[in-house]
């Protein structure tokens, strides 16, 4: 497959997205929408047998959702994969980790969209305050044991495609 053009549809400060017309193997052309995000950090707070979770309000599916801490620079902000994990560990739950250990790099989804994250578990939590952004006002945060997550999982209290993966990662290295 060959891009024969692209031009940009749309864009805000955290989003872009472009139309590609490509040329495919046997000669005929399509047409590909790609979402460009920044890459994000998503972290396992380990703590004893379980861990932390947030739960807050997605606009584009309308209800609450469970997750591990993830996110992104905010536009204007920079800095490593690992400083942009500890910086959302700490907005959102306001654990600081002792150790952090990546995990993996996973791809969210690579039939739409450009956007990666890297997989980090936290440990050695020590407690602090929060610094959540507008957006996260209603974001909570709970410990939540292993075997409750596990549950959280089998009766769709846990849906998060990332977390999910995340904790996969989790599963077969850590």
């Amino acid at each position: 497959m060959r891009t024969t053009s692209s031009r940009e549809v749309y864009r805000n400060p955290w989003t872009r997205v472009r139309e590609d017309v490509v040329e495919l193997s046997d000669g005929s052309t399509g047409i590909y929408g790609v979402v460009e995000r920044p890459h994000f950090a998503l972290v396992i707070p380990v703590d004893r047998d379980g861990f932390w979770l947030v739960e807050q309000f997605r606009h584009p599916i309308g209800r609450r959702s469970w997750e591990f801490p993830q996110g992104t620079w905010t536009p204007g902000q920079d800095g490593t994969a690992e400083e942009l994990a500890r910086t959302e560990l700490a907005e959102e739950t306001g654990f600081r980790a002792g150790r952090m250990d990546h995990l993996g790099r996973l791809d969210l989804a690579p039939g739409l969209t450009t956007q990666l994250f890297d997989v980090w578990r936290a440990g050695d939590l020590v407690p602090g305050p929060t610094a959540r952004e507008v957006s996260e006002a209603d974001m909570r945060s709970a410990f939540v044991p292993r075997a409750d997550l596990h549950a959280m999982v089998a009766d769709g209290r846990f849906t998060d495609g990332p977390s999910l993966a995340a904790y996969s990662l989790l599963l077969i290295g850590g």
